[in-house]
């Protein structure tokens, strides 16, 4: 659902506003969405000015609607384990990891990253599906120690090449030292945060967590703002067009309840998200180990798709993919993510098609809001498949 975000428009009073709410709204909100049943911003008029923003400069986000489901008690690490497919016991006090949160049958319900605050301490930064009723009906039916609850926490990011100057006036030198993926608490005028470098871009930037977010979010937003002025701060919404460049998964189009790790490119290629071998189960676990010893039927691709410009984010107008050569038009999956790349110059995107379709080089028709389009399939990530741009702190405009 997308909303106006004209102030003569009536708020719906059973949505949610994020702690920034009223900050981020300043800047001149393009359009709502609902997230997590939160109001979020996904843009403020210009997508494609707010990407090159991202590239070239730094950007703060109001990220509030990423809602925290924390787990704490002593059987919290058991717990929190048993939940995700990847092997907490590689996970450090003080890091992230990015991880599924599977149901029985395999399905992605969610896809956080997670914070490990503490040898028993969790949080879980969500994607936009319900996962707090869910760990809470698991808990209680297992009948483990754990404190399951929303904490009073709300995220902002910053995002960008110039991210470590502006970390640095907030925060001081010593934040340089927090390595990708890891985690730090701090006070920022009186504030306690966690500070972590992680990001929806796979650009050089950080999210800031705020305790307290319903008292001080408009403090923080102000206080982030007034540092990242004089390095030319922008604010915008979620960069959809870097994330698909950067191979980012959407949780909602991308992957939902009815699509498994193995089928998006997390199981056989990267092992370590989808931990089979390891000693402790997890809920789906056998589900898993079935579908990978049968194999899959349909998968996840890369597409660049011809035609003219698609814009800057397209999650359901451009549904239907067909195979090129049927003569009768058979449809065989959907383009689940796609956009116009401004630094590429082309369409790209990501599409859902029967596991004969995943060939590199593979031929397919997309049809677009301009009409049917020839596409071909293409490796995923399309930029920085390394990641060597986030884990730089040396980082300079456009990727260079």
């Amino acid at each position: 659902m997308s909303i106006n975000p004209n102030p003569g428009v009536l708020l719906y009073p059973r949505i949610r506003k994020s702690p920034f709410f009223y900050a981020s709204r300043r800047h001149g909100v393009g359009l709502y969405s609902v997230y997590n049943h939160t109001y979020h911003p996904r843009h403020y008029g210009d997508p494609i000015g707010e990407y090159w923003a991202l590239l070239e400069g730094v950007t703060l986000w109001d990220v509030g609607v990423e809602r925290q489901v924390e787990i704490t008690g002593p059987d919290a690490f058991e717990f929190t384990n048993m939940l995700v497919p990847r092997d907490l016991t590689k996970c450090k006090v003080g890091q992230c990891k990015y991880v599924f949160v599977t149901a029985e049958d395999g399905g992605i319900i969610n896809d956080p990253v997670l914070l490990r605050l503490g040898e028993n301490h969790f949080w879980l930064s969500l994607a936009d599906s319900d996962v707090l009723l869910w760990a809470k009906g698991l808990a209680h039916n297992l009948g483990m120690d754990v404190q399951i609850r929303e904490p009073d926490v709300g995220p902002v990011q910053v995002q960008g090449p110039k991210s470590r100057d502006v970390m640095v006036d907030l925060f001081g030198e010593s934040i340089l030292d927090v390595p990708y993926y890891y985690a730090v608490e701090r006070e920022l005028d009186g504030m306690q945060v966690v500070v972590s470098r992680t990001g929806y871009t796979a650009e050089l930037g950080y999210e800031i967590y705020l305790h307290n977010a319903s008292r001080d979010g408009v403090q923080l937003w102000d206080a982030i703002w007034e540092a990242g002025e004089p390095h030319g701060m922008r604010v915008i919404g979620p960069c959809h067009i870097r994330r698909i460049e950067a191979g980012i998964l959407s949780w909602g189009c991308d992957i939902t309840y009815d699509t498994n790790p193995f089928e998006v490119g997390y199981g056989f290629e990267k092992t370590w998200m989808v931990d089979l071998d390891q000693e402790a189960d997890f809920i789906g676990k056998a589900a898993l180990q079935r579908i990978k010893a049968e194999g899959i039927s349909r998968k996840l691709v890369g597409v660049e798709i011809g035609g003219p410009g698609v814009g800057s984010f397209n999650d359901g107008e451009m549904v239907d993919v067909f195979d090129v050569h049927d003569p009768h038009g058979l449809r065989i999956g959907e383009v689940t993510s796609a956009c116009y790349s401004p630094r590429l110059e082309r369409n790209i995107g990501y599409a859902m098609v029967p596991i004969a379709y995943e060939e590199l080089g593979t031929e397919l028709r997309v049809d677009t809001q301009h009409g049917p389009q020839e596409a071909v399939v293409v490796e995923k990530p399309f930029l920085d498949p390394t990641k060597d741009i986030p884990k730089s702190l040396v980082r300079t405009a456009q990727g260079g």
